[in-house]
């Protein structure tokens, strides 16, 4: 592999494509566990775009924050979690070639989409330009929605609802609730993810505008709403397995709960040193994923028995 094209690669950030991986899984998971009904083909095609379209994102995202110099004053990131790539700020890749990427991840992702619209139906069509749409403006403007305070919505609504029910939706053609409902605590973990790696961009983030959540109600409070995110989390599993809404084997979740528990405690202790927070940060990516598979591992389950 040519040092360049690794260079190209690890400016993707690879290891958070499981933001992405969870919820397509999980839609086409549950699509098969009520209706015995999978397409590999279309379910690859899902993922692949799925994928490249996060990847765009996370891209795109670089090329902005350098362009608005959150990435360069800030310097209380932590890397992978925090300030981007640092791609841009090392010297190892120019901004011209970070956008060319970006545009290139989202060309490609969009034809997949195309491609799924014309074989599978509408519906991956409105749900892909939602989530390619707030994907691109999350940092860009004119619209650039993390300056609002909406971006850790947008974020949950495309790693979560969007893709869930995008997944289904590919290999049913049909829209149901029950997706919409196992991706409620994908959406809150996600959320989750990202309201935790903002507590070490937030001075920098204040500085240029970027008035994430985190920034505007400061780190103090914003504990409160990482540990309220994470307490949906759960909650909506037991609710909705309860109800049956789900199935009751995605009570199988409800095993992440010490991780959360472990989270909750560093960030109610170490919101202000960035550096002790970082075990913060890695544990709730751990959640989110583990989470994220043990619901998928609860409809297999419920298939098979």
């Amino acid at each position: 592999m040519s040092g360049r094209l690794k260079l190209w690669l690890l400016e993707l950030r690879p290891p958070f494509f499981t933001a992405s991986i969870v919820p397509v899984v999980l839609g086409a998971v549950i699509a098969w566990q009520r209706g015995g009904t999978f397409h590999g083909g279309y379910f690859l095609l899902t993922l692949i775009g799925g994928v490249l379209l996060h990847a765009g994102t996370n891209v795109a995202n670089d090329y902005f924050d350098h362009l608005n110099r959150t990435d360069e004053i800030n310097i209380e990131f932590v890397s992978p979690f925090t300030g981007g790539s640092r791609m841009i700020q090392e010297g190892l890749l120019t901004p011209r070639e970070v956008m060319t990427e970006a545009l290139i991840l989202f060309a490609l992702g969009s034809l997949i989409g195309l491609y799924l619209t014309w074989a599978r139906g509408p519906a991956v069509l409105l749900l892909g330009l939602i989530g390619l749409f707030s994907g691109f403006f999350y940092t860009a403007p004119p619209i650039y929605l993390a300056k609002w305070g909406v971006g850790e919505f947008f974020v949950g609504l495309n790693f979560g609802f969007l893709m869930t029910l995008g997944s289904y939706y590919v290999q049913t053609r049909s829209l149901a609730w029950e997706p919409v409902v196992a991706a409620i605590p994908v959406v809150c973990l996600i959320a989750a993810v990202l309201w935790i790696n903002e507590f070490q961009d937030a001075p920098a983030d204040h500085m240029v505008g970027k008035d994430t959540l985190v920034a505007r109600v400061g780190r103090r409070r914003a504990v409160t709403g990482y540990i309220f995110l994470l307490t949906a989390t759960y909650l909506s599993i037991l609710l909705a397995a309860v109800l049956r809404v789900i199935s009751p084997f995605t009570l199988l979740a409800l095993l992440t709960l010490p991780l959360a528990w472990k989270a909750i405690g560093i960030a109610r202790l170490h919101y202000d040193d960035y550096q002790r927070l970082t075990p913060a940060n890695a544990t709730t990516i751990q959640i989110h994923m583990l989470t994220g598979l043990l619901l998928i591992l609860g409809y297999l389950l419920d298939k098979v028995v």
